[in-house]
Formats: structure tokens, sequence, C-alpha cells
């Protein structure tokens, strides 16, 4: 089904039934008093989070949801029946904003979190609830209150542990694919990533991580350019990032210079986000000798300062994924003990070991 991560949509809430005016009519009662039922409620329209759920592609098609009207009250006190509720089922990581003011309604972030997004009206009174010592035949009845009708914006932040970012034809799918079960689309050009995938990596028994791969990032993303902001907001819940760079054309493609590109737009996109957990990951190593790899790691301690953990990888050699996919799990581990996923990236800072992997 195609990725979607946005969508707009009106929901409206059932109406409260209306209270009924009624008097008993029984053969031997010639003034009977009033028994006029109350209306039912309107039904609500609610949002659901599912974890089977990857798109609001369903959005797209049906932008409209109504819940049912309550029922009108009925002579020998009889209430109207309640309007259904309408449960609208959205992915893990949804948010919720009212068009009308960008409110944010509800955030949607384990599986099973419900939200009201439109109430639905209140029961109207039959005539009955109005009977007094000083009024035993009432005529006084009420309408059922109308239900809310809102306008609002879903936007899907997916909840992965890791985000994989770097720049077009880094080889990010590649590694997707080689440490987990997914199959994205790969292909020796740029732009082979056109949305999110989702992988999940098994390190042992009950021990797995999740982790996305994103469109590969231009300069200029952060305002819009190419893929831009649509897919740099996924990144916001990722606990940990994979910087992945290209080592194979050093020429082309400088590795500090990629580095340097990726780090600009996560910073005009959100600053917070460089506090994330970051580590490099120097892939396509299978191209280049030990010696020139070695150069490639002192240059970019050297010119950025870089103090964080750095990876040398290749997708064709398994065995160089073995202690990244390990070390991952364990910061992965203390990171969800320390902390929920949060859009808050301060909130998932986490010093940066100094050991070096490559």
């Amino acid at each position: 089904m195609k990725f979607v991560d946005e969508a707009n949509l009106r929901v409206e809430a059932g109406d409260g039934g209306h209270g009924c005016l009624s008097f008993r009519r029984e053969k031997y009662v010639p003034h009977g008093g009033p028994d006029g039922g109350d209306g039912g409620d309107g039904g609500s329209v609610y949002l659901v989070a599912d974890h089977n759920l990857n798109t609001l592609y369903d959005f797209r098609i049906n932008r409209v949801f109504k819940a049912e009207r309550g029922g009108n009250g009925a002579g020998k006190n009889r209430t109207g029946a309640k309007g259904e509720d309408r449960y609208l089922p959205v992915p893990v990581g949804t948010l919720c904003y009212s068009r009308e003011t960008d409110e944010l309604i509800g955030d949607l972030m384990a599986d099973g979190d419900v939200v009201c997004v439109a109430q639905g009206g209140f029961h109207g009174l039959g005539n009955a609830r109005f009977k007094s010592s000083t009024n035993q035949a009432p005529r006084k009845t009420t309408d059922g209150t109308p239900g809310e009708i809102r306008e609002l914006r879903l936007e899907l932040k997916l909840l992965a542990d890791v985000g994989l970012v770097g720049l077009p034809n880094a080889g990010k799918s590649t590694l997707l694919a080689a440490v987990s079960a997914a199959r994205p689309r790969v292909a020796d050009y740029p732009f082979t990533t056109l949305q999110p995938q989702v992988g999940v990596v098994s390190v042992g028994p009950l021990r797995s991580f999740t982790l996305v791969d994103l469109p590969g990032l231009i300069e200029g993303a952060a305002d819009g350019v190419g893929l831009g902001h649509r897919f740099l907001r996924h990144v916001q819940r990722n606990r940990l990032l994979f910087h992945v760079v290209d080592v194979v054309d050093m020429e082309q493609r400088d590795p500090v210079a990629q580095i340097r590109a990726i780090v600009d737009e996560l910073s005009q996109f959100n600053p917070a986000l460089l506090e994330r957990p970051r580590w490099l990951v120097l892939n396509k190593t299978e191209v280049v000798d030990a010696d020139t790899l070695e150069a490639i790691t002192a240059e970019i301690r050297d010119q950025l300062a870089w103090t964080g953990p750095i990876y040398a990888v290749s997708a064709i050699r398994p065995a160089t994924l073995e202690t990244l996919v390990a070390d991952a799990m364990t910061a992965l581990e203390a990171l969800r003990a320390e902390t929920p996923a949060s859009d808050t990236p301060n909130a998932d800072a986490h010093d940066e070991a100094d050991d070096d992997h490559a």
C-alpha cells in the first residue's frame, strides 16, 4: 500500500436525540401523567492507534467520517437509542491537529491509544423530566444538542528506534536489507528510496529494534527541497541515528563534506536533533584498503572534532555489521530504560562513546 504520512479529514459526531412529549393514555386512567422519554446521546468519533497500520493512505480515499445520531425519546418513558460511535484506526505515531486552530488534539504513541476527536451531542429531555408538584402535566421538552464537527489534519511520525540518514545513494537501503527482512528498492542511482522503509533487526531471543531508511537528504531539505521536511520529521522520534557516509568515490563525495551537509540540514530543521545519539557509519568499505580507511577516519576526527563512534561496514560483508547491530541493541536498551520515545530530542540525549570501531 502507498505510504502516506499526511491527511486531512472531516469528522462529524452524531446529534443528540430529542426528548419526547407524551402522556399516558390508559383505559382507566383518564388523566395520565407525562411519560415522554429522553433522547439518546449522539455517537462520538475516535481515533485508535493500530500497530498493524503504517500509512494514512485510507484517509486519502475517504475524507468524511460520521458517527450515528442518537434516537429520539418515545412514550412510556422509552429512551432513544444511543448513536453508535465511530472508531477510525490510524498508525501508531499519528498526531492529530485541528485545521482551524492548529491545536494538537492527540498524539497516539502506543498501540491501542484512543483519542476522542468529535464529541457526540447530549440527549434531549422528555416531558416526564419536568413533572413537579406544581406542574403535573408539563409540555416542556428539550432537543438534543448538535454533535461536534471538526476539520482535522493527521500527521504520521514513524516510531522507529534507529533512523538511517545520509545523502542520496549512500547505501542506506542496502544496509537496511542486509540487517533486516525488509526489501527496499535498491539501485545504483540517487533517490531510489522515495518513502520511508522500516525493518526489524533481530539480535537474539526477545531482543530486536526497528530501523527506518529515510529518503536521501540534499542541500535545502530542511526548507522543503527534494523530499524535504516531509520525511525529516520522522527523525524526531528515532532514539539513535546512523549517519551513513559513502567512501567509494572520495573525489566526488568527500566524506567530511557529506557529513557537514547532513549536519547542516538536521540543524536547520531542528537544532536539538544534533543532541540525539548519532553514530557515523562508513559504508561500502569493501572498495577501500585499510590504510585509506584509517586516513578517512583520522580526517573526520580532525576536521570535525568528532569524538563519537565510527563504524566501518559493508553490506556484502555481514561480519562488519555484527558489531554495529550488537552495540546499537545495547545502547537502545539503555535508552529505553531512561525514557520513552519522544518528540523532544533533548529527552533522548546520550553521551557518545569514544570507542573507534573502524
